[in-house]
């Protein structure tokens, strides 16, 4: 009949579906027979099961919605009455809290991995700038949701985080009023949080989808960090990498179950479980633990305003990463002086958050300034720089053929690799 699509799906009602509306066979071009590089290993989970970790925290947020007050002399009991009197609360409220710390564990393997192996490099530069989109909405639905509890590191976290924005000079102050809806940190507040941190999931599904679309447009990045070059370097998605990504989820989620049953506040504070209590600061205000690093970055600059510019810019400069790193090489597998930095810059990382979570004092002053200054000089000053002297290894010249001791293909934008010398 005219106007209907021709769909080759054998089972009648599928078949009648797929000819009206052709979802099955979209499913079937880009999930089942979508070619992927052979090469793929386990760091390539990691973008799966932040998919499957987004749609289980918005399932367990929306029945956590449907028992919450968002009122600020009600919220707190409202919680302790889901952990005690609603059916399985516990468990909802322990695998949201928690998956909140899984998901940005995945998604921060997933991002260094994407460091590690260049995949922000041509041509998946807008492919990468959503993932840094995806990580901001992430930040922010995080950080609205740790308020909703009402405990006492809930409102001072909030009161101390928003004010930030009152060091933007003029409008700064501005800010932190329209944050508040009033003049302090109250009612107003947490119904804005509360509505912004059931929408902002649903935002999120819309970027991931954007994520994907560029994804396949593009095609995947793969350890060798080489364009594929003919059939045999890739392997349908459907059933290689769905088993594959089944068993990924299989551990991650015994991980996450380990958490919710054995350890359920191992990732949380214990002045969380105090009624908020605007009278009474808590000795110390640290964020969650994904935070930490921007933290330390805040308190590193003596200037409040220069903190925050900082720390805002630590994220912003993911944005033109593209554009810094310079070499022609993805892969640092043969890139032996950006490797050694990559690694670096890891501790650096890691540095910073065990700066963000003591005190601004002595010896973590000096660490915490240390990481800092390399923070932004590897992103600002070493890649460029790397990119125009470091020689690379020889490349293979496709998936399908090993590294050879000498020779190699062509490299990307057209270079030529040239053979290692022997000593």
């Amino acid at each position: 009949m005219a106007g209907l699509h021709k769909s080759e799906f054998k089972n009648p009602v599928v078949n009648w579906i797929d000819t009206r509306m052709p979802v099955f066979t979209m499913m079937n071009k880009e999930y089942a027979v979508f070619p992927t590089p052979k090469n793929f290993n386990y760091f390539w989970n990691f973008g799966a099961l932040a998919t499957v970790t987004l749609m289980v925290m918005i399932a367990t947020g929306i029945f956590l919605a449907m028992n919450y007050t968002p009122d600020s002399t009600m919220a707190f009991d409202s919680v302790e009455r889901i952990m005690r009197d609603v059916n399985y609360g516990w468990l909802l409220r322990y695998a949201h809290a928690n998956g909140a710390s899984m998901f940005f564990i995945v998604v921060y393997i997933h991002i260094f991995r994407g460091l590690y192996y260049g995949s922000y490099k041509t041509p998946r530069e807008l492919l990468w700038m959503i993932g840094v989109v995806i990580l901001l909405l992430m930040m922010a639905t995080a950080f609205m949701g740790y308020v909703l509890p009402w405990g006492q590191m809930s409102f001072w976290g909030a009161t101390v985080i928003t004010n930030l924005f009152s060091a933007f000079p003029l409008v700064g102050n501005a800010i932190v009023t329209w944050l508040w809806g009033g003049f302090a940190v109250g009612d107003p507040t947490l119904h804005r949080f509360f509505s912004l941190h059931y929408l902002l999931p649903f935002v999120l599904v819309g970027v991931v989808f954007f994520h994907v679309i560029a994804l396949h447009i593009t095609g995947s990045n793969n350890p060798l960090g080489i364009d594929v070059k003919s059939p045999q370097d890739t392997l349908p998605f459907h059933p290689y990498y769905t088993i594959k990504d089944s068993v990924g989820l299989c551990v991650f989620f015994m991980v996450w179950a380990l958490f919710v049953f054995f350890a359920p506040n191992f990732f949380g504070d214990p002045d969380n479980y105090i009624p908020a209590n605007p009278l009474q600061t808590p000795s110390e205000i640290v964020p969650e633990w994904y935070f930490l690093p921007y933290y330390a970055i805040l308190r590193s600059v003596p200037n409040k305003l220069g903190g925050v510019c900082m720390m805002f810019g630590s994220i912003l400069v993911l944005f033109v990463l593209p554009w810094l790193d310079t070499s022609p090489v993805r892969s640092a597998k043969f890139r032996p002086i950006y490797r050694g930095l990559f690694w670096v810059h890891v501790l650096a990382c890691i540095a910073l958050g065990f700066v963000g979570a003591h005190r601004p004092e002595g010896l973590w002053v000096v660490l915490g300034r240390v990481a800092t200054t390399y923070y932004f000089l590897h992103f600002l000053v070493l890649l460029p720089i790397i990119g125009k002297l470091e020689r690379p290894l020889p490349l293979p010249e496709s998936i399908s053929r090993p590294v050879v001791p000498r020779g190699g293909g062509p490299l990307p934008g057209g270079a030529t690799a040239k053979p290692m010398e022997k000593p």
